[in-house]
């Protein structure tokens, strides 16, 4: 499954997304992959600042939205405003909520409704998907 990158400011081929991103970023953020539980640092990363797309450089989240949800994966109650968009993912015989950056399209992981307060969302994340940007000062 690829989504189109036609409705998403940035726009580029197969190909230059190929040359840009690792091969594990490629798999997950451009053809919906999802790296192995329990395989990022940033699932264990809690320094003050902001996570951002890894394909574009969008920030996404906030260190102030991330917890620990215990599932291996970089996990958020919120995304920052106007940062993601969804859509209903029915592989693998359930229907979940994929999350995107509305940047450039980027397959970023899923949400469920079984978060923190106070938004009972978990944006249950790819860390590949992401860089994390430490807070200066």
């Amino acid at each position: 499954m690829t989504i189109s990158n036609s409705q998403f400011k940035v726009n580029k081929s197969e190909e230059e997304w190929k040359q840009e991103l690792t091969p594990e970023q490629f798999k997950v953020l451009r053809k919906h992959g999802t790296e192995p539980a329990g395989t990022s640092p940033l699932d264990k990363t809690y320094d003050k600042g902001t996570y951002v797309c890894a394909a574009c450089g969008q920030p996404l989240f906030t260190s102030d939205t991330k917890f620990n949800s215990g599932t291996g994966w970089p996990s958020f109650y919120a995304p920052m405003d106007d940062a993601i968009e969804t859509t209903v993912d029915k592989k693998f015989f359930m229907t979940r909520t994929e999350v995107h950056c509305s940047n450039c399209g980027g397959h970023l992981g899923h949400v469920f409704g079984d978060g923190p307060k106070p938004t009972g969302q978990r944006y249950c994340m790819n860390g590949v998907s992401l860089e994390f940007k430490p807070e200066e000062g």
